[in-house]
């Protein structure tokens, strides 16, 4: 209310000094031709109640208006259809720029969507014709797994092994695509967490064979309102983490729940201090991800919004040379609005 009283006077105020003005003159003036200044100061204070009643109705008519374009702000997602009737010329004028800004706004939306719907369409056939090749380099490892020569057996497993991380980097790309249409894909549930832990251990078993690193496992017992697919996703992608920055052959991943969280921990490289706040960051890859160049800066991203979406929460632990742990609550959290 103050700050609508304070507009309106700073609206008027160049017509109430203008009257103050002409008022003072005519005093002047009075007194010069030494006419009666009572007779004037009764004019003066007609006019100045003729002015009161002027100003109140136009303030009553400025507050209606001022009501009007405060609920239209409200609404303005509507668009400016809810603007209300225009005042003079320029308020005319005004609200025909909002009406072409909003048509261009619309227009440069649709191109957007239709861009972004053409990268989606290209990039979700790219991954489907993708595995065809992935899958046909496995069959050919295959044949060599039982070869005589131990060189050849070891480059066999090291090639598999570039071969499972190309399939999850495929994976993380399909995944980054489905993201905008995740709402609609949701299905929730009451799951068994172990059962959920499982399915990723199993995924990722090979690795933990093939580099060598010890997998410590200590049954949840607990089931959580979820879903189920998305939340697989994000523990593969933990886990996925922890076999990349722990060292092979000496590595060691632990999962146990703690406090009726999960928690995923491994004995890597390592957080620093000042990276841990922006590690869930699109893109951030962080101080080891940069020396390493194994960070893409995607994976905890990915795995930050599908926790939010399923109104879960995640949060990192971690010291430099000391290994990470990364705990994932299942009480279901307040939306997040961005």
């Amino acid at each position: 209310m103050k700050r609508a009283v304070l507009g309106y006077l700073r609206e008027h105020i160049k017509g109430i000094c203008l009257y103050l003005g002409f008022s003072g003159i005519f005093f002047v003036v009075f007194e010069l031709y030494k006419i009666p200044l009572e007779a004037a100061g009764y004019a003066f204070l007609l006019a100045g109640f003729c002015l009161l009643l002027y100003g109140s109705v136009g303030f009553y008519r400025y507050m209606r208006h001022y009501g009007e374009l405060t609920e239209a702000k409200r609404r303005i997602e509507s668009g400016p259809d809810c603007l209300p009737a225009p005042e003079n010329l320029s308020e005319e004028l005004y609200q025909n720029i909002v009406r072409d800004l909003y048509e261009c706004r619309l227009e440069l939306e649709s191109k957007s969507r239709i861009t972004r719907q053409e990268m989606t369409d290209y990039y979700g056939l790219w991954v489907h014709q993708i595995k065809t090749p992935i899958a046909a380099l496995r069959v050919l490892l295959q044949a060599y797994e039982d070869a005589e020569n131990e060189d050849i057996r070891q480059l066999v497993k090291g090639m598999k092994l570039e071969l499972f991380k190309i399939e999850q980097y495929v994976e993380m790309v399909l995944t980054y695509l489905r993201m905008e249409t995740m709402s609609s894909d949701l299905s929730f549930d009451m799951y068994s967490l172990d059962d959920v832990i499982r399915q990723a251990v199993r995924k990722y078993s090979r690795m933990f064979i093939l580099q060598k690193i010890k997998l410590e496992y200590e049954p949840a017992e607990k089931k959580v309102l979820t879903d189920e697919k998305w939340l697989v996703f994000v523990i593969e992608q933990l886990l996925s983490n922890a076999l990349k920055y722990s060292p092979a052959g000496e590595g060691r991943v632990r999962i146990y729940i703690e406090k009726d969280e999960l928690v995923i921990e491994d004995n890597g490289i390592g957080i620093y201090p000042e990276d841990l706040p922006r590690v869930f960051e699109k893109g951030f890859t962080g101080y080891n991800g940069r020396s390493d160049k194994k960070s893409t800066g995607i994976g905890l991203y990915l795995c930050r919004t599908v926790m939010d979406r399923l109104r879960h929460d995640i949060r990192i632990e971690s010291e430099p040379g000391m290994g990470t742990r990364v705990f994932l609550n299942f009480y279901r959290s307040k939306l997040r609005v961005e």
